[in-house]
């Protein structure tokens, strides 16, 4: 799946200085293309998929999910898609998984991330 980023959306959307949307209410699939344009990657239907699963777990637990918990949420929401953290680390292009996964998601930043 195509993303289309004709549109700058971040250019009139608040981020904070780690780069994560100050509302994460904002968030649409544009704004998460442009989120992940700095990490490099092209959103796909799986990426997609994970970052819907990464806001449903912060809508239920009301706080975004630090790696571990993160993992196993996927797991279980998605076993389809063999998630592990090596997995994540390739789609994402990143080392710091929770981190960019929450910012590409339009999360804040997990509390315990650097």
């Amino acid at each position: 799946m195509t993303m289309n980023t004709d549109a700058d959306a971040l250019g009139t959307i608040a981020l904070d200085s780690d780069g994560h949307l100050c509302d994460h209410t904002l968030w649409t699939p544009v704004v998460a293309q442009q989120l992940a344009d700095t990490l490099e990657v092209q959103l796909t239907d799986a990426h997609l998929a994970i970052l819907t699963q990464v806001r449903q777990f912060f809508d239920t637990f009301n706080h975004p999910p630090a790696t571990r918990p993160l993992i196993k949420w996927l797991q279980k929401t998605l076993p389809e898609h063999d998630i592990s953290n090596q997995k994540l680390q390739q789609l994402f292009n990143t080392g710091l998984v929770a981190r960019h996964v929450n910012r590409v998601a339009g999360l804040p930043k997990p509390p315990n991330c650097l």
